[in-house]
């Protein structure tokens, strides 16, 4: 690291532990943030979703990705199916009971999003969500350019 930083490098550089004290201060049970990631990884998929997919979107082995999709098909969130490309493929989809979770969760993170900056200015609020929509969205092209074995 350069001694030779700027004033303006300092909150650059509490970025990633910033973002990891976010994650660990989400209001739900570790079950449900799985749950919530599972979904919005098969509504977000551009095209059909299987569990090796999955397992790559989530960067996690395989049968982790497994358990957590037999628990969100006993919980009635998820069923498989046939691949309408590959009938040989099985694909994961959502049924109506996960989205409806899917939308519940969001509505709850939206909810902590107000409470937690309610002494914002709505333009404050507004903009710091546009940022983070698009640092996710670049977060995604920026991750699927890169080599498998980076991921």
């Amino acid at each position: 690291m350069s001694s030779a930083r700027s004033a303006e490098d300092s909150p650059l550089d509490r970025i990633g532990p910033a973002l990891s004290r976010l994650r660990r201060r989400i209001p739900a049970s570790s079950r449900d943030l799985s749950r919530n990631l599972v979904l919005n990884v098969i509504t977000d998929a551009p095209g059909e979703m299987t569990v090796g997919g999955l397992a790559a979107e989530m960067g996690v082995a395989q049968p982790v990705a497994s358990r957590t999709v037999t628990a969100c098909i006993a919980d009635g969130l998820l069923r498989r199916a046939a691949s309408q490309v590959d009938g040989r493929r099985t694909v994961l989809e959502l049924t109506e009971r996960g989205a409806a979770e899917r939308d519940r969760f969001a509505a709850e993170q939206r909810e902590a999003f107000e409470d937690i900056t309610a002494a914002w200015s709505a333009e404050d609020r507004a903009q710091f969500a546009r940022l983070l929509v698009r640092y996710t969205t670049d977060a995604d092209t920026w991750s699927h350019r890169r080599t498998p074995g980076e991921r």
